[in-house]
């Protein structure tokens, strides 16, 4: 089948896509822009790529007209923008207008368990997207899954954050609340198992696994898996918006997003009896199984989406390809060069910066600049980066995003996504003459940003010369 692919640099759809190539799909990929997608990853012609932004439909006519299946997975969950009801209404809605002049069978649309009287924000805008898709040319077949156990997965990622961290937890109340939690895998097999099953167009079927838990009872089930002893006490006075700060400050969540899953949590998401699980012969795996496979792939160094990869920034708003090119006139830089010893070693230390390897060096004041930009509302040094060894455009490095990551040119490029009073980019490249090159570029936004440059111009000197000596194999003095 022709399949259509979007949200393609999403969680979901980066486990989804790999399976339907495998299964003899034709895919096309829309994304917002191209060079967040690393197509050297699929050696396949069955996939072809489209750059499509749903919040412009003039862009969508790019979508082949003779198109079988399409997956839609676009949500505007984590973007710090307060209106991503009428975002996502916007894009369903072009989204639909757009399918309905293709050939189109069949469409379908992951979406959140929705079976409370009152609903969230998000779980609310969930279900407004689904009435916006129905009733169409189409076929519509919608799954609703509530919290996703997977590794890099935000559920996951939230809660191995409070159970390792937290050896005492003081919680709020809404970790009383009960909800069906669903292992990635099943995820991916009822996506990939409706296509083409008559039996489930035009309807809604939820997905979860076989465990009812509380969300006190998933980390504390977590926290047995780990090895670790856990106590944690709720208390009633905790509102919504200290909630989403706890979460925020604790886990390596953004705030827009702890405050889009509090007010979720607060409501139960259980699943309504159906037998799709049946019909497609799926086995649902159950909450500790997926925990443990979950580690599995973590241990093997095998993650292949990860939320925070996904997470709303101006970058993708306004494409990477507009900061790719530093710029010259108007800005600071701090450049140094050294001769390299072996230049394999210094681009395998290049391309495992940041997360749990570090910054070579003086990683005590990269934490206090991470911890200062996390107290004024900033990402932090919290996420981390999804593989120890590899890194592709799009990816977070902790408060960094991948611009480049070339291994031929032997060129990495990341902009600065922590709160600043101006625009930064830190370069590594290495020449064919085995020279390293590490440029820090800062373009500052009015005197205020001439100020920071000059006050952290001490720092810069301390930590970019230890850096480049560490990454070179040389002693720093």
């Amino acid at each position: 089948m022709k399949v259509l692919l979007t949200g393609v640099t999403g969680y979901i759809a980066q486990r989804l896509l790999p399976v339907l190539l495998e299964d003899g799909h034709e895919v096309i990929c829309c994304v917002r822009d191209k060079n967040r997608f690393n197509k050297k990853n699929y050696s396949t012609a069955n996939l072809s790529l489209i750059e499509a932004d749903f919040l412009n439909k003039e862009s969508l006519q790019q979508i082949p007209k003779d198109i079988d299946v399409a997956y839609y997975l676009i949500h505007s969950m984590s973007t710090e923008s307060g209106h991503f009801e009428n975002m996502e209404e916007l894009c369903a809605t072009n989204f639909k207008n757009r399918i309905e002049q293709t050939t189109t069978k069949q469409v379908v649309y992951l979406s959140g368990i929705s079976n409370a009287d009152e609903l969230s924000k998000h779980l609310s805008s969930r279900k407004n997207v689904e009435t916006v898709l129905s009733g169409s040319t189409f076929a519509l077949t919608t799954l609703k899954a509530g919290i996703i156990v997977g590794s890099g997965s935000a559920s996951f990622e939230i809660i191995r954050d409070l159970v390792e961290k937290l050896p005492f937890m003081i919680a709020p109340r809404w970790l009383k609340t009960k909800c069906q939690p669903i292992a990635i895998r099943n995820v991916v097999e009822f996506l990939i198992g409706v296509i083409g099953k008559t039996e489930t167009y035009n309807n809604s079927y939820d997905i979860g696994g076989p465990d009812v838990l509380s969300y006190k009872e998933m980390l504390l089930r977590f926290a047995k898996i780990r090895g670790l002893q856990r106590r944690i006490v709720s208390v009633p006075v905790m509102t919504p918006k200290i909630s989403s700060y706890w979460l925020y400050f604790v886990t390596a969540t953004s705030y827009a997003l702890a405050k889009n899953l509090v007010n979720s949590m607060k409501i139960e998401v259980i699943c309504k009896p159906n037998n799709l699980a049946m019909l497609l012969g799926i086995k649902r795996i159950d909450y500790d199984t997926a925990i443990k496979l979950a580690f599995d792939k973590i241990e093997q160094n095998q993650v292949l989406s990860s939320w925070k990869d996904a997470q709303t920034s101006k970058l993708f708003n306004e494409g990477l390809t507009k900061f790719i090119e530093v710029p010259v006139n108007g800005c600071f830089k701090d450049i140094r060069s050294l001769k390299l010893t072996n230049s394999d070693v210094s681009l395998r230390k290049i391309w495992s910066i940041g997360g749990k390897t570090g910054w070579y060096y003086g990683h005590w004041l990269w934490e206090i600049r991470g911890f200062l930009d996390q107290v004024i509302g900033g990402v932090g040094m919290r996420r981390g980066r999804k593989s120890e060894t590899e890194v592709f455009s799009g990816d977070a490095v902790d408060f960094w995003r991948v611009l480049l990551a070339d291994k031929q040119e032997k060129r990495l490029l990341l902009y600065a996504e922590m709160k600043l009073p101006g625009e930064a980019w830190l370069e590594f490249k290495i020449d064919k003459n085995n020279i390293l090159t590490q440029t820090a570029t800062f373009r500052p936004l009015g005197l205020l940003g001439r100020l920071y440059w000059y006050s952290v111009l001490p720092f810069h000197g301390l930590i970019f010369k230890g850096m480049i000596n560490k990454l070179a194999g040389e002693k720093t003095k």
